[in-house]
């Protein structure tokens, strides 16, 4: 389904992808997914438009369950990946939960900036994108999501997500959608 219309205050949000994540074996081969991210995040650029870099940099605190006490990741796990081309004006988000809203500000952020409207992109789609796509239809933001522009380690998961939990929390659509309606503005 094409986006119907981008909001005059979209930000794009970049989940995930970063060096650890992206070395998981993933559904769907990851240079194709960060090329479409690093399109739109460049195309957004050119609007001034606000481009967002989510990194996770470890688990959520106090928690005692198996996952949290896994080995610590290598020193450049969290690092964003260079196809983002991370530029001085990008607001970058480093989280410790599923979801980019919890504990970092970020809802702080997009509102100082009136936005309205995020994009999301990123890895994995059922579990960060998932989340922070669940939070910010929440916090009343509305929601577009580019499916060729993530991925998930598990393509059940990455399916459920786009089949059954996007429709309802938002708009589904392509990278080309998106760079589409940017020529119309």
């Amino acid at each position: 389904m094409p986006l119907s219309r981008l909001d005059a205050h979209p930000a794009l949000l970049l989940i995930d992808l970063q060096q650890g994540i992206v070395a998981l074996p993933t559904a769907h081969p990851t240079p194709g997914v960060v090329a479409h991210a690093a399109e739109l995040a460049a195309a957004f650029r050119r609007r001034g438009w606000p481009v967002v870099l989510v990194n996770v940099v470890g688990g959520a605190p106090g928690r005692t369950d198996p996952q949290a006490a896994r080995p610590a990741p290598g020193a450049d796990w969290a690092q964003l990946l260079p196809e983002l081309d991370a530029q001085a004006q990008d607001i970058r988000i480093s989280k410790k939960t599923w979801g980019a809203f919890t504990g970092t500000g970020l809802e702080s952020a997009l509102r100082e900036r009136g936005v309205t409207q995020v994009v999301l992109a990123g890895i994995a789609t059922s579990i960060g994108v998932e989340s922070t796509a669940r939070q910010a239809h929440e916090l009343g933001f509305h929601v577009a999501l580019v499916v060729d522009a993530m991925t998930d380690l598990n393509e059940q998961a990455h399916a459920n997500s786009l089949a059954r939990i996007f429709p309802r929390l938002g708009e589904t659509c392509r990278t080309r959608d998106v760079l589409a309606l940017l020529e119309t503005l």
